[in-house]
Parts: C-alpha cells; structure tokens; sequence
C-alpha cells in the first residue's frame, strides 16, 4: 500500500498536470469566422410567388413527408427505401466515420493515462541487477498553448456535422426520387390506357377501311393510311411499355428491393397533388434550411479551423511524459515504503528550418478556405436556381395543363363530328386520320403535362429543404 508521502506526492503531481492542462489551449489562431454574403437577389421573382399564398402554411423544410405525401401506396414505398436504399446508408456510415475520426481529435486534447509493470535486468557493479517498477505513466501529451490539438478538434467536428447534413441530402434526394419515379409509373400506365383506347380505335377503323376497299367502296390509299395510323399507334404502345419497364426497374433500384405485390391501391395521377401552398419564403431561408447548404458551410468551418492549426505549427511544441509509482530491486519489495518513484520529462521543439513546410500547410490551409468559400457561395446558387425554377413551373403549369386538357377536349369533339360526317359521306377519310392523330397526340400530352405539374410540386417540396424531417413522437 502507498504511505500517506507517497499519496501527497502523487496528488501534487497530478495538480500541476492539472494546472497544465488549464493553461494548454488559452490561445487560438482560428480567423474569426464571417459568414459569406449570399451571392444571389435577396428576394424571388415576384411573378414566381402566386398572389394567395399564405405566408402561415407549413414551411418545406419542417414538413415532415408523411404529411407532404397522401398516397399510401407511395408512403410505403418510401419507408421501404429509407430502410433498404444503399447510398442512404453509405451516407450514414460516413457519419459515423466522420464521429469516431471527431472522437479521435477530441482525446488528443486530453493526456493518455495507462498503468504500466516493467523490469529490467542489466550488469552494475556488483553484477547483474533486477529492477522492477509498477505505476501509471502518461506518455507525450501535447500542452496545447497554442490551439494546434484544438483547432484539429474543431476542424474534425466540422467535418462531423458536415457528413450529417450530407446525410439529411441523401435522404432528401431519395423521397424525391421515389416520389418522381413513381409518378413517371403512373404516367406511364395513363399513357398505356390512352395508348390502347387509340389502338383498339384505329383497328376498328382499319377493319372498316379494309371491308371497304375489299367491295370497292374505297381506294388504296385510304386504306394504307389507315395501317399506318394503327402501325403507328403499335409502335407507341411497344415504346410506352419500355418505358414502363425502364421507370419501374429505376423505383425498384431506389426501393432496394423488388416492389411488394401487396402495396396499398394508388391514388389517380389526377390525385397526386400534394401540399399545394408550400411557401417558397426568402431565399436568405436557404442558408438555414437546405442541408447541403449547411453542409458547405461546414465544410468551409472546418477549412476555417485548419488555419488555425498551420498557424500554431509556427510556435513551439510542448510535450509531456510523466511517470508515478513503486520501483525496486527486488519483485517483493514493489510496494514497500521508501519504494515510490516520480518521473516527468517535458520537451519544447521550436521550429527553426522546416524548409518552408510550414509556410506551405498554411498557404495550403488559405487555399482551401478560399475554395470551401466558392463551394458554398455555389451551393447557395445552385439552391437559388432550383428553387427559382420549381416556382416557374409552379406559376405556368397549371395553367398548362388547363390549356392542355382544354385542347385534348376540342380535340375528343371534333374527332366525333369528323367520324359522324365521315360516316353520312360528307367528310373524306383523311379528315378521320388526321383527327384520330390529333386526338391521340392531345391525349397524350395531357397525361405528360399532369405528370410534370405533379413532379415539379415535389421537386419544389426537395429544394425548398423538405424531405428530411420525421414526425414528432406521439405523447400519450
């Protein structure tokens, strides 16, 4: 057992690590940190904002998808993609990384204490002598007088927070691209439907054209007209089932796994409208809103911290070896009294020549500020841009799709009364062609035009930050 000396020793020793320790790190060379000036307008194109938002409604970024979305069938599909999707959990993995290289910075900021037993055995002068020595040591611990160790912590805890948001990214990109494919499925199967009442028409009239030229009551041309509309509307159908095909291969390589054949029944394209009062706000909201963003910004904080760290490099390095404990000659007398042993070395390096390699990290360091800051001055652009886009197709396609939809109306009309006139002997054949392509080609761009408006609200909900939030636990 240690005598009361010995523990008096041993807890002075460890008070002047102590006082070490809070004089280590009382100076920084971190640059203070101003966050750029966002290089965009401050505000968005007036004509893009319609006139009755409401400046009350949910926020993108807090509104959690569960809410956003009202299609079961498409809220399962995206449970089913968060559980199974790989590059979501690449990015989760990357966190994790990410903390346990912070962790590492953070216990170099405090000294490694071990418990140690040695024994040498060497020649002296009375021959060959044993000495054993059991005690606790703290081996190099840097004095962080000048911020070096912590500005590394700082940097690497931004590098943390960065994967984080990088993480909240990759979640929202795979919503939205869940959502937008499985729009472009129901699109595709509209499509389908249009695609086969076209066909299902034109063999109808070719069945027709043919009976009539078989009695002589039309010419050929009629009737090669007629199979080449219905050829035409075969080679729609082939390409609008690879398409299908293609779109569904896509939301399966999202998903993870095959698609369940029990999902709940879908929702109509038609219905898939969503939350249409989604506010677009300012777009200075971006910076605080829009995890990549903030991931940017991370990264030029870490960038930042890494000046800090090539500037201390400048200054003198303190290190710290210490060593308390029992040694003696003889294995049985480790804890007798009059047996323990203190040891401290402390050692300073001053940089004098480095051949210009400190200058160089540091030069180094304010390179890669410089290019964390053009990153995320194009983060915030690039945030800008999309949001400012997803609000053009906001303010247009609605009104598109009216239009289209009016068009694909006009279009159902006047095939009728081009069919009912062609029929009486009033209308030649050509007019039925023609009306049955007009038609067929309204009806088809009604079905793109709604599947456009549907995708456009869920890429502005994806740009405006949403996606990424979960819903608040329920309490009893």
């Amino acid at each position: 057992m240690m005598n009361n000396s010995n523990a008096m020793k041993l807890a002075s020793t460890l008070s002047a690590l102590a006082a070490a320790l809070m004089l280590g790190g009382c100076m920084s060379f971190i640059p203070t940190y101003d966050r750029p000036a966002a290089p965009v307008s401050p505000v968005y194109a007036p004509e893009l904002i319609p006139a009755g938002s409401t400046a009350h409604a949910s926020a993108a970024a807090d509104l959690e998808w569960q809410r956003f979305f009202a299609d079961l069938r498409l809220k399962r599909l995206i449970e089913l993609s968060l559980h199974n999707n790989r590059d979501l959990r690449v990015a989760i993995l990357n966190i994790e990384a990410a903390r346990a290289s912070y962790q590492i910075r953070r216990a170099d900021e405090l000294p490694s204490v071990g418990a140690g037993i040695t024994a040498n055995r060497g020649a002296g002068a009375s021959g060959l002598v044993n000495t054993w020595a059991v005690g606790f040591q703290v081996t190099s611990y840097e004095l962080d007088f000048f911020g070096r160790v912590r500005s590394l912590s700082q940097a690497a805890l931004s590098q943390y927070l960065a994967t984080g948001e990088a993480r909240k990214t990759a979640q929202i990109a795979l919503v939205s691209g869940v959502a937008t494919s499985y729009i472009s499925l129901l699109a595709d199967d509209e499509l389908l439907r249009v695609t086969r009442d076209a066909l299902k028409t034109r063999e109808d009239s070719f069945r027709l054209t043919r009976l009539r030229f078989d009695n002589g009551a039309s010419s050929e041309v009629d009737l090669r007209q007629a199979e080449q509309l219905l050829e035409t509307a075969k080679v729609a159908l082939a390409q609008t089932l690879r398409q299908k095909a293609l779109d569904e291969n896509a939301l399966t390589l999202l998903v993870g796994q095959p698609l369940p054949t029990d999902l709940p029944a879908p929702l109509t394209l038609a219905q898939q409208q969503g939350v249409s009062d989604l506010p677009a706000g300012l777009p200075s909201d971006l910076l605080t809103r829009r995890p990549d963003v903030l991931a940017a910004e991370q990264q030029l904080l870490s960038a930042n911290a890494n000046i800090g760290a090539a500037r201390a490099a400048f200054f003198p390095r303190i290190s710290l070896t210490a060593n308390a404990g029992t040694a003696s000659t003889e294995l049985s007398g480790l804890f007798k009294s009059g047996t323990f042993a203190l040891t401290g070395t402390a050692s300073l390096l001053q940089p004098i020549f480095d051949a210009g390699r400190n200058q160089a990290n540091l030069d180094v360091a304010k390179v890669n500020k410089d290019i964390a800051i053009a990153q995320y001055e194009k983060a915030i652009q690039t945030a800008f841009r999309e949001v400012s886009d997803s609000l053009a197709g906001r303010a247009t396609l609605g009104e598109q799709l009216r239009a289209q939809a009016a068009v694909a109306n006009a279009a159902q009309v006047s095939f009728n009364l081009v069919d009912l006139r062609y029929k009486n002997g009033v209308s030649s054949y050509f007019d039925v062609l023609d009306a049955q392509r007009t038609l067929f080609t309204a009806q088809q761009a009604t079905v793109q035009t709604q599947a456009l408006q549907v995708q456009n609200l869920v890429t502005l909900y994806k740009v405006l930050g949403g996606g990424w939030t979960e819903p608040a636990p329920r309490t009893n």
